[in-house]
């Protein structure tokens, strides 16, 4: 989910692209850069996010590696370490959307019943099985990547996470409120294409073979969660873009892991 409560969060600065990718690094994550602008110059580069996301990767493939190789942990315990660093290095952000979205999409009636529902702090069961089934299964799927000793391939998948996102975003209708619109309106075909190209130059640089089907998995979750939003809600929303980010990254995996039986 894409929301902060704290009306001082945003302050007007000068603006700068480094500074713009800087302020969304601060915003969407936990890392301490402390780095404050406004949401429309943060949307601004929304593009480049699968870079921002690809050096979480760096520092999640680093540590699946030292947990195998030098602490020698069961892969099955790496795999869920690695799982849980990934999602709470965002700020449990994604994974609180993609809760929402599951509970929106069990209720029956209008999407503004919908909306209602899931704008409850409450999570109800369907936000709990959707977070269940999504955990598990990502889960399982970082285990076979680890298994292999493919490590660098995570980098691919969590920046896969962001080509998803920016694939809900461009195939995606903006809300009338909330933070999520600024990122959907932001997003231009020309922007699009520059973050996929960028995404697909680093994927293919990490693995030639297997990097452009994480890629490819990546855009495949995130036009998923863009149907759910559009069958739904009508629109997409802050969850429905958090919720690609989780299914970006989780097709990812399952496209690389289906790439990998066929090389």
């Amino acid at each position: 989910m894409l929301e902060k409560n704290n009306d001082d969060y945003f302050e007007k600065q000068k603006p700068s692209i480094i500074r713009s990718i800087l302020g969304l690094a601060t915003f969407t994550t936990i890392i301490p850069l402390n780095v404050f602008t406004s949401i429309e110059e943060m949307a601004k580069v929304t593009w480049f996010w699968p870079v921002i996301n690809g050096v979480i990767g760096i520092f999640g493939a680093l540590l699946s590696y030292v947990l195998s190789t030098y602490l020698h942990l069961p892969v099955l315990l790496i795999a869920t370490i690695i799982y849980g660093f990934f999602i709470l290095i965002n700020g449990f952000n994604h994974v609180d959307g993609l809760m929402d979205l599951g509970d929106g999409m069990m209720v029956h009636g209008t999407p503004e019943r919908k909306l209602k529902i899931m704008k409850d702090p409450i999570s109800g069961v369907g936000g709990i099985c959707t977070l269940f089934i999504v955990a598990t299964t990502t889960i399982a799927a970082i285990y076979q990547i680890i298994d292999l000793n493919l490590y660098l391939l995570l980098i691919v998948t969590e920046l896969s996470g962001k080509v998803g996102l920016l694939t809900c975003c461009i195939s995606s209708k903006a809300g009338k409120e909330g933070i999520g619109k600024y990122f959907i309106e932001s997003i231009t075909p020309f922007k699009y294409i520059l973050g996929l190209i960028v995404s697909i130059i680093i994927a293919t640089l990490i693995n030639p073979q297997l990097g452009i089907f994480g890629i490819i998995g990546g855009i495949f979750g995130g036009a998923l969660a863009a149907l759910f939003g559009k069958r739904h809600l009508k629109v997409a929303n802050g969850d429905v873009l958090g919720s690609s980010n989780e299914l970006g990254r989780l097709f990812s995996l399952i496209f690389i892991i289906i790439a990998i039986s066929f090389i």
